[in-house]
Order: C-alpha cells, then structure tokens, then sequence
C-alpha cells in the first residue's frame, strides 16, 4: 500500500477528533500546581498567514477534575493550520481549558518566537470564583 499526500493521517485523525478529555483528580481538597509545557505549538498569523511558532505553558490548580496529557496534546496541534493572532490564541485556550475541568486558578503563557524583530509574550491568569 502507498501512502500518500492526500491520504489523511492517522496523526491527522486523531487530531481532529480530540476533545479536552478528563479525570478524576486523584487528591481532590489538597491544594497543588500542575505545570504543562507545550514547545512546539503552531498557528497562523490571521493577517500575513506565515507561521506563528511558541511555547505555551499552563499552570494549573484542579479541583474535581485533571486534564489528560495525550488530550492537552492532541488539542494544541489542532491549532496548527488556524489562522489566529496570538492574544485571541491565549485567550480560546483558556476558555476550553476552564470549559474541560473547570480549575480552581489557572495561569497560560504564550511565549511567541520572534518575527520581524517582534517578540510576544501573552499571559492571562484565571481564578474560579467563591461560590
């Protein structure tokens, strides 16, 4: 069997169909940072459309329930081929991320390559509010 480029990837696939998936914390009421880092995240640029290359990093306290790793994963290449700027990236992660497992605090760093002599740092910091 040949593969080829118009063949969609099982990689592909598997992107395209992932969802921020979830589970139970393990120590629900302690109190603990999980820290996720992410190098090699890509999108385009909404307006040039040249490649957008950084470093997310998420920093999160869970309450009820911890995102997969695989599934974190999996999302973030799902960016790839998109055209958004950077402050609207940050942001829509953010807003999945609460939307999946609804975290106590949750800090996401968009630390952007430089282009054109243009270095990016985006950061946006959530807390869940006291009931």
């Amino acid at each position: 069997m040949t593969v080829t480029d118009q063949e969609e990837k099982y990689g592909e696939r598997a992107i395209a169909a992932n969802q921020l998936n979830t589970f139970p914390n393990p120590r629900p009421g302690r109190e603990y940072k999980v820290n996720i880092t992410l190098p090699e995240f890509t999108c385009k640029c909404p307006f040039s459309g040249y490649p957008d290359f950084a470093t997310i990093y998420i920093t999160y306290v869970p309450d009820e329930l911890v995102v997969e790793l695989k599934a974190i994963k999996l999302y973030i290449n799902g960016y790839r081929d998109r055209y958004i700027s950077h402050e609207e990236s940050i942001n829509q992660i953010l807003d999945d991320f609460i939307a999946a497992c609804d975290p106590i605090r949750v800090q996401i760093k968009g630390d952007y390559n430089p282009r054109g002599n243009v270095h990016t740092m985006v950061e946006i910091n959530y807390e869940k509010p006291i009931a």
